[in-house]
């Protein structure tokens, strides 16, 4: 009897802790899942494909999209989205529709996680992809925050897309491509350009009297300059002024008066008007 004494407490001891067990571990109870405990939160200074991850400041961030003069007719691309906040901001407060393109797969769906949960599902669409790859080419406003050779790499495809288009990008500029405006918020900067029109060349100005003119252009991204050549006569450009697909310049005749040009580019015609003694006279100018 004094065996079974000493037994007994111990197997009681036993099925207790057993039970215990059991329950701790029974489905229903608050132990934390699996999904729950591998959420993805990005962490500030982690690697990616070809940057690190910094999150750009909401200040900065308004005033980039105020630069761009984004609205509601606008359809903004943030290349290397990250959480997508640029994205959502343009959208949430400028009213734009934004796509953003993500390479890390956890961090695009992570940014559509916060596109959810600020009510813009509507609005913004992220896409786990490179921006190598992806076709952006829809973009009235690109925004990226990228490294320099990035940058760099990125600028002939940003050079091709129609005039017009607006490209903000925080930190790193364009290399020779200069800035129209610049910008800063706190310790962070941000650069603004205008895509501009390709006019470098020859073309002919007609709708003056005299006839034709010869209008010869050079260009240096949204710099230009050039030669109108009429009768034998060269008159230089003067004042000319490049932004997007509008174009200005003047020019002065022989007889000392100033010609002031305005017009806009579409494909291989400038049209406008040439204003002189308060008329306008209407012309085009088009590729030979």
């Amino acid at each position: 009897m004094k065996f079974f004494r000493v037994l007994l407490p111990i197997l009681l001891i036993s099925w207790w802790n057993i039970a215990c067990s059991n329950t701790l571990t029974a489905p229903g109870t608050n132990t934390a899942s699996p999904q729950a405990a591998t959420t993805y939160e990005p962490v500030r200074g982690q690697a990616g494909k070809d940057v690190i991850w910094i999150p750009t400041p909401d200040g900065l961030i308004d005033k980039m999209l105020t630069a761009a003069k984004v609205t509601d007719q606008d359809r903004l691309f943030d290349l290397g989205a990250g959480d997508g906040i640029i994205a959502i901001t343009a959208a949430r407060k400028y009213g734009a529709r934004s796509v953003g393109i993500e390479y890390n797969p956890d961090m695009a769906q992570f940014a559509r996680r916060k596109v959810a949960e600020a009510g813009m599902s509507d609005k913004v669409r992220i896409i786990t992809g490179d921006i190598f790859q992806e076709d952006f080419s829809s973009a009235t406003v690109v925004t990226l925050y990228l490294m320099p050779h990035l940058n760099l790499k990125l600028r002939p495809i940003l050079l091709k897309m129609k005039p017009g288009t607006r490209v903000v990008s925080h930190a790193f500029n364009m290399g020779e491509w200069e800035p129209d405006e610049t910008m800063s918020y706190q310790f962070s900067q941000g650069f603004f350009w205008v895509v501009p029109a390709q006019i470098e060349g020859d073309w002919v100005m007609a709708g003056l009297d005299g006839g034709p003119m010869r209008l010869n252009m050079s260009q240096s991204f949204q710099h230009i300059g050039g030669m109108l050549t009429r009768g034998g006569q060269n008159l230089a450009l003067l004042g000319a002024r490049l932004r997007g697909d509008e174009v200005k310049f003047q020019f002065m005749t022989p007889d000392k008066k100033v010609h002031a040009f305005s017009g806009r580019v579409n494909g291989r015609r400038i049209s406008g008007t040439v204003a002189s003694d308060y008329l306008q006279t209407p012309v085009e100018i088009t590729r030979p």
